[in-house]
């Protein structure tokens, strides 16, 4: 397949989902969970297991928007997450309902907590450090072990599975939480490591195929590892999607943004690091992309 003469296409369609990711960011902001905006936690237990359509009867009458989760070896502990601040009041009519409902003898909940958003901010910042660091220490690895070239694409192959990301929780409304934080960081090394099987193929076809373009090269090396690129994603998201179905509400929230990282990260590999890094290629031996195109 002609990977790189493809690449308006592929581009275009990254593009497209991001600046709609960006206006929905733009006009609704993103969906905060409550480790970014504060909010009210609250963990009852309820000695039994119920279903959480009866949990969300009562707390949909407080806010329609919180998370449930159930805790404890026998998931008797409901635990209720909510980015609405509610007072000690709200929260002792919302306990006495279940109390009422479910014949507990306790007088107050098993944890009831009030969070700021100093909290989110912490993290968020930290995150941002974090990737901004390992997309530096990323470049300076690739580009000692490969060229500065590979570099920059891996970086903006990387780049692009973030965005993307971010643009799938902007316009499906996800709420971005603390496990998202998690995922977007394990995203990163996992995209960067599809992105370089891609490169090692290039770097070893480089040595035997020198008489080929740019191009071409790019296009063999995809070409010889998209099969191996689409069955180790396959893999990776059979597992994760297992944990997504069968997983509690933490595991979910951890596992949603894996699922869009991996099928972003396989995408990149195969469709923008390879192409831009051949951008760069010509631009720097001073041959236009429409040159080599016509000579193949």
């Amino acid at each position: 397949m002609k990977f790189v003469e493809n690449k308006k296409i592929s581009f275009a369609i990254s593009t497209i989902i991001i600046a709609i990711g960006l206006v929905m960011t733009m006009i609704n902001g993103l969906n905060y969970g409550i480790d970014f905006t504060g909010g009210t936690l609250i963990e009852i237990d309820l000695h039994q297991a119920v279903e959480v359509d009866e949990v969300r009867e009562i707390i949909n009458q407080f806010d329609t928007t919180s998370s449930i989760s159930f805790l404890g070896e026998d998931r008797q502990v409901v635990q209720i997450r909510t980015t609405a601040d509610f007072n000690s009041e709200v929260r002792s009519d919302i306990f006495e309902q279940f109390k009422e409902k479910y014949n507990l003898e306790e007088n107050e909940p098993a944890r009831s907590q009030q969070f700021g958003p100093a909290i989110g901010k912490e993290i968020r910042d930290r995150a941002l450090l974090s990737i901004i660091v390992a997309a530096i220490g990323m470049l300076i690895y690739i580009s000692y072990r490969f060229e500065f070239r590979f570099g920059v694409a891996a970086v903006v192959a990387l780049i692009h599975d973030v965005l993307i990301v971010l643009s799938v929780y902007a316009i499906f409304r996800v709420p971005v939480n603390g496990p998202f934080v998690a995922a977007i960081l394990t995203i990163v090394g996992y995209s960067i490591n599809d992105t370089i099987v891609v490169f090692d193929r290039i770097r070893e076809n480089l040595r035997f195929l020198r008489k080929s373009n740019y191009t071409q090269i790019a296009n063999d090396s995809i070409n010889q590892t998209v099969r191996r690129s689409i069955n180790t994603s396959l893999t990776t998201l059979i597992t994760i999607v297992a944990l997504y179905v069968l997983g509690v509400q933490q595991i979910r929230d951890f596992a949603l943004p894996l699922i869009a990282g991996v099928i972003a990260g396989t995408y990149s590999s195969i469709f923008i690091a390879s192409p831009v890094w051949v951008m760069l290629k010509e631009k720097q031996s001073g041959k236009s992309y429409k040159a080599n195109t016509e000579t193949n």
